[in-house]
């Protein structure tokens, strides 16, 4: 079977050249007769990987020696707690910026913890499809939140805001490495690596040191692996680390240098979802609408609608037709190649998610494909 269009959310498609390489590498690394995937992390082989992934990072975002990189397990969820329980300790109180449900997750995480969450702007009254404009943050919070990309609503920041003295948090999850991004303007990010960067498995976090506070002056009850400076103080290999996860991420990192580096994927991802917002604005027959609002749309993931969700949340016919045709959609594209189009439930329709590793040929083949359904169900 020949290689399908991937559009999904995450996890996402990876390089062909990179899984290529993998491929070569399973059975032999480097002449080591084994597979990183079963490779001890203390041995004198799996040193140099964990070492140039943390390297490529530091290049690639150009992240400055007073930050730590650390690779963690958990995934952006466990961030939420972490987040809040290294950060939140002076006057246990923070700033949140709700676009969406990732930032709503995160606000309730810190909540549980005895955060005092106060949401500074929302875009809940348009149903997250746009991203509130808060030039300046200030006030006596250990920190301000924001969720820089929003996967489920297809929604971006076109700016970062100014907190001043304040760290600024930023969920970077499904956007790290698709564009230049200022590391020095926030105190914190983190990214589950499982959208631009590698398998599940493995959350990149970059930190300032100075927002590292020992063990002992996180939230009271913080776990010692819940620590960032438990990793910080291991080199990230406190315990067994996602090995093969990093190795992988390494190599996607290599990748992102030989296309261009952060500018050069920007400049695919501009094309790539130029291509498709140009295709949904034309209204080309009245069919699709894009959900995201222009000026805070994302470059990483397009959801849309057909004409039959214009009256589906107040007519139970048009409810009815808009599934029918919905699954028809994700039905017909999945056996022309084009899988995971499926949008999600709290927005409906579609979603594209076309990340790093996705083509302009893919993107081109999704379009191609609307315009035919769209003229044999209109």
């Amino acid at each position: 079977m020949s290689r399908v269009y991937n559009f999904s959310a995450g996890p996402s498609c990876l390089p062909e050249e990179v899984l290529n390489e993998c491929a070569k590498e399973m059975l032999d690394y480097n002449g080591t007769g084994q597979s990183v995937m079963e490779m001890s992390h203390r041995s004198k082989a799996y040193e140099p990987i964990i070492e140039d992934a943390e390297a490529m990072v530091r290049k690639l975002m150009k992240v400055p020696d007073n930050y730590k990189v650390l690779f963690v397990q958990g995934g952006g969820s466990t961030q939420f707690a972490m987040v809040a329980e290294n950060l939140g300790i002076k006057h246990k109180k923070a700033a949140y910026i709700e676009t969406g449900v990732w930032a709503k997750k995160a606000a309730a995480e810190a909540k549980k913890l005895g955060i005092e969450v106060d949401v500074i702007a929302s875009s809940k009254d348009k149903n997250y499809s746009y991203i509130p404009r808060v030039e300046k943050i200030s006030g006596d919070y250990d920190y301000a939140y924001i969720c820089f990309n929003n996967t489920i609503m297809g929604t971006h920041y076109e700016y970062i805001p100014d907190t001043g003295d304040i760290p600024l948090v930023a969920d970077i999850s499904s956007c790290v490495l698709s564009e230049p991004l200022d590391v020095t303007k926030f105190g914190l990010l983190f990214a589950g690596a499982q959208k631009n960067l590698a398998p599940a498995g493995v959350t990149l976090v970059i930190i300032r040191e100075d927002l590292i506070p020992e063990p002992e002056n996180c939230l009271p009850g913080t776990p010692t692996m819940l620590a960032y400076k438990t990793h910080a103080d291991n080199g990230s290999m406190y315990n067994t680390p996602p090995c093969y996860t990093i190795y992988v991420l390494g190599k996607v990192l290599h990748w992102i240098e030989a296309n261009g580096g952060a500018e050069g994927m920007l400049k695919r991802n501009k094309e790539k979802a130029d291509y498709l917002y140009n295709y949904l604005d034309s209204n080309e027959g009245n069919f699709y609408h894009a959900t995201a609002q222009t000026g805070s749309r994302s470059l990483m993931n397009v959801p849309f609608l057909t004409k039959y969700s214009d009256h589906a949340a107040d007519d139970e016919a048009a409810a009815a037709k808009e599934k029918e045709i919905n699954d028809k959609f994700v039905k017909a594209a999945s056996a022309a190649g084009l899988v995971n189009l499926k949008g999600h439930r709290l927005v409906g329709g579609m979603r594209a998610s076309i990340y790093n590793a996705m083509t302009l040929d893919g993107v081109k083949a999704l379009v191609d494909f609307m315009k035919k359904f769209a003229e044999e169900n209109k």
